[in-house]
């Protein structure tokens, strides 16, 4: 299984729309083929030092049974809806894609 984490970049001020728009989205994605986790995760207000401050991104934790529904997904009606949808709101997106540490 194929762990995805995403930092979507928001502009100052507008994550509570963004958060919004992916609550729409969560059972969507859930329902995929291939999709064993899709959960929305945001900074937790600690003033730790060693604590990297990430106030104004949301962070996605998904769990996809392949690469192949991972880019379905990607490719999926409801994806491209929710894109345009936040479009205005985003500054970047990083996606990484990661395997088990052997």
């Amino acid at each position: 299984m194929l762990t995805v984490i995403a930092e979507i970049c928001i502009k100052p001020g507008r994550r509570t729309a963004v958060l919004q728009a992916i609550e729409k989205l969560i059972p969507l994605v859930l329902a995929e083929p291939g999709c064993g986790q899709y959960q929305a995760l945001t900074d937790h207000k600690a003033q730790i030092t060693w604590k990297q401050h990430s106030p104004d991104s949301i962070f996605m934790l998904e769990k996809w049974q392949s690469l192949r529904h991972l880019e379905q997904h990607q490719q999926s009606a409801h994806m491209e809806v929710h894109r345009a949808t936040i479009k205005h709101h985003v500054l970047n997106v990083k996606i990484f894609v990661l395997d088990p540490a052997a």
